[in-house]
């Protein structure tokens, strides 16, 4: 059975640089910083006082009052994004089957806001279980899927996906092998985030996970640089339309991009820290070249996972030189989460998103904070460090590579009819 080509129809973003798909890019190409002093809690016994954290975001404009209050913020923030990429799409099920139509929707923790409160409330208790209705439902993962089904009435496949901070990239390779085999027509995938709060935070230090740059936020998050010190926690959304090509085409779809491969591996090798030579890594970047049909001279950009850590920077770029060759030295990399911070289970859907408009637009966003180089990484690699790059882009291909070992890479290409 041949398989059927996957283009993208459809985005939405909510971000630390951008409420929207628009605002996202922009900030993605200018460079701008997402990191500053949390404003949700006090963190003054904290480690680490600064977060990414969504701005200027009100809920109540996609979702009424009384149902906010029954939800989580990382469902808060998957509606809004649904419902900018089901806009943008044009997609409604008064023209199209919605038996056909499906939602994978990921993320890494799920309600642990929600969690937390339910718990610091009967913590303070004289013991007596008072425990809201509405909690389970608030904090389980594949809530928020449900959520988007019965928003739009989409009835196909729906479910989660949760592999830590590839989370949402297991959700667009999903949607895309189901609607490459014929089962499904389109399939809004992506993921949500929001853990910036007591838990996030205490939870992230107590593993010396987070940038501790409390005297300069703005530029902690400084992927491949010499002195970076961890990554920087972020929140957000990215949601994505896969349609099969000629579902698309047949209702005049605008087609962004087509997706052409994607793959997942694991490192099998230990809880947090990556294989040191990038094996898995390797693997997984492999996999998608062999799944999209393409040779390595093919990928002209590659968003990295890059998530400002001083092992998993070095192990990836180490994988790249394995897989890439020479090449390596010709292709465009970049960090984006130099900007966002890192979304955990979102970020593979907003990392597709930054490639998916890099294609578009023939744009390579930055890695920025870039002050001093590391010599334990090739100075050779194009890092693109602190200012956008104009040039021709065919392909890109995004990391994201979680806890546990799970990696996951997808492939985007400008569309060809």
């Amino acid at each position: 059975m041949s398989s059927k080509r996957v283009v993208v129809t459809g985005l939405g973003a909510l971000t630390p640089i951008g409420n929207n798909v628009s605002d996202y890019w922009t900030s993605l190409s200018k460079g701008v910083s997402g990191a500053a002093p949390i404003t949700r809690f006090d963190v003054s016994k904290f480690k680490t006082h600064f977060a990414c954290e969504v701005k200027n975001f009100d809920p109540l404009q996609f979702i009424d009052k009384k149902e906010v209050r029954r939800l989580d913020p990382f469902v808060h923030y998957a509606l809004a994004t649904s419902q900018e990429a089901v806009d943008d799409s044009g997609i409604s099920t008064d023209s199209i089957n919605p038996d056909r139509i499906g939602v994978i929707w990921a993320s890494g923790i799920g309600g642990i806001t929600s969690f937390f409160n339910e718990v610091a409330e009967y913590a303070k208790g004289d013991g007596t279980p008072r425990f809201s209705p509405f909690f389970i439902p608030k904090v389980i993962v594949d809530i928020a899927a449900g959520h988007i089904s019965m928003r739009f009435g989409f009835r196909g496949p729906n479910y989660a996906t949760v592999s830590a901070c590839a989370s949402s990239t297991h959700a667009i390779i999903d949607a895309f092998n189901l609607i490459r085999l014929g089962k499904a027509d389109i399939i809004l995938c992506g993921g949500s985030e929001a853990a910036v709060n007591e838990p996030g935070i205490g939870g992230f230090n107590a593993m010396h996970a987070l940038s501790t740059r409390n005297d300069d936020p703005a530029t902690a998050s400084r992927p491949f640089d010499k002195d970076r010190d961890g990554f920087v926690l972020g929140e957000g959304a990215g949601a994505i339309i896969l349609e099969e090509l000629e579902h698309a085409k047949a209702r005049g779809a605008k087609i962004y991009a087509e997706m052409l491969g994607g793959a997942a591996t694991a490192d099998a090798y230990h809880l947090t820290a990556p294989h040191p030579e990038g094996l898995g890594a390797m693997n997984v970047m492999l996999q998608s070249l062999n799944d999209a049909g393409l040779q390595p001279e093919d990928i002209d950009y590659i968003n990295v996972h890059g998530t400002s850590t001083p092992l998993g920077d070095i192990a990836e770029t180490l994988a790249i030189k394995k897989v890439f060759g020479e090449h390596a030295y010709k292709l465009h990399i970049s960090s984006t989460k130099s900007m966002t911070g890192h979304l955990l289970g979102a970020a593979g859907a907003i990392e597709a998103i930054a490639s998916i408009l890099a294609v578009q637009n023939n744009l390579v966003p930055p890695t920025i904070n870039h002050f001093t180089d590391d010599p334990e990484i090739d100075s050779r690699l194009n890092l693109t460090f602190n200012t956008a790059v104009q040039t021709n882009l065919r392909t890109a291909l995004s990391n994201t590579f979680g806890f546990g070992g799970h990696n996951a890479s997808v492939i985007f290409g400008k569309y060809i009819p």
